[in-house]
């Protein structure tokens, strides 16, 4: 047994083993993204118990439990990734129709959002059979927490979850300039090392908007920066470091010009008959709204075509 870990599996026994945990379920558990100590003591007794730990990488998986010192026979590892998911769930449905606990766990976070696990829990669900949440670990919610990205108001309120855009240039250029654009809540995007350069060069259309990098979360290099799209590159580029390890990214919602509602009025009614750059500076000294924040604001709406009109694409002063 690991001695760093030993304490932790007694406490895990003391804290869940008087809970209920019913033979022939599945239960999906969240394993730390980083960090060994950010597992829960409720995961580490299920996974004591699992008579089956289902997982992406059973080599992966297996170094991970002896790290926690659970002792789990080949026998009772099996691979469901996203290459066999819909047939491997059916081995998993067979052994929770023996009456088996069977353990699902991702390579790190919670199952069945960015990694495998949805069609897995869609059959055992189709088979009348039960899946049950563990909850933890998420770089998701993680970067969320840590970036202040994520509006509260009714309008841009929440955060909208688009995990990886497409490799190709060409298309994630598209869903960039024709979605991403477009959309004025907090959006969350993932991306690997090798092409998190060509994620920030094509981000760059997106101008002064803010977009948090958190990368390595929970681990010894763990940094997270807000920096305008268009200074992503830049940013990257100041050391070899700032490339390495995954990544989540954080396009924040886009700016609203106040609260009572008077500087978009009269931001929308100056749109209506001037240019973009003249309406802005002309609305900003009127209702003593940041200029900065209407153009934005003005921008979306373009990119919308919530305003109607032909407006001037200048940068404000």
């Amino acid at each position: 047994m690991s001695a760093s870990f030993a304490s932790a599996l007694g406490a895990a026994r003391d804290a869940a083993a008087a809970q209920h945990y019913p033979e022939g379920a599945l239960y999906v558990v969240a394993t730390p993204i980083g960090n060994l100590a950010d597992i829960t003591l409720r995961a580490l007794h299920v996974l004591q118990l699992a008579d089956t730990v289902a997982c992406e990488d059973t080599r992966h998986t297996q170094a991970l439990l002896r790290a926690y010192g659970i002792d789990k026979s080949t026998a009772q590892l099996l691979a469901v990734h996203q290459h066999n998911e819909a047939e491997a769930a059916q081995a998993v449905v067979q052994r929770l129709q023996q009456g088996q606990r069977v353990a699902y766990v991702s390579d790190a976070g919670t199952p069945g959002v960015s990694d495998p696990g949805a069609r897995l829990v869609a059959a055992v669900h189709a088979a009348g059979l039960r899946a049950l949440p563990l909850p933890g670990a998420s770089s998701i919610t993680t970067a969320l927490s840590a970036a202040g990205a994520v509006a509260h108001s009714a309008e841009h309120g929440g955060f909208v979850f688009a995990g990886f855009l497409p490799v190709k240039n060409a298309e994630r250029a598209s869903v960039i300039a024709q979605q991403l654009a477009a959309e004025p809540r907090c959006v969350v995007l993932l991306e690997a090392p090798h092409r998190i350069g060509e994620l920030a060069q094509a981000l760059a259309v997106l101008g002064t908007r803010p977009v948090t990098l958190a990368r390595e979360l929970t681990k010894q290099f763990e940094e997270i920066t807000t920096q305008p799209a268009q200074a992503l590159t830049a940013w990257l580029d100041g050391s070899p470091q700032r490339s390495r390890g995954e990544f989540v990214v954080l396009l924040h919602p886009v700016p609203v010009a106040g609260n009572d509602g008077e500087s978009l009025r009269v931001l929308r009614l100056l749109l209506a008959e001037l240019p973009l750059k003249s309406a802005v500076r002309l609305a900003a000294d009127i209702t003593g709204a940041s200029r900065n924040v209407l153009y934005d604001t003005a921008l979306a709406w373009k990119r919308d075509g919530a305003n109607g009109t032909d407006a001037d694409s200048d940068a404000a002063d």
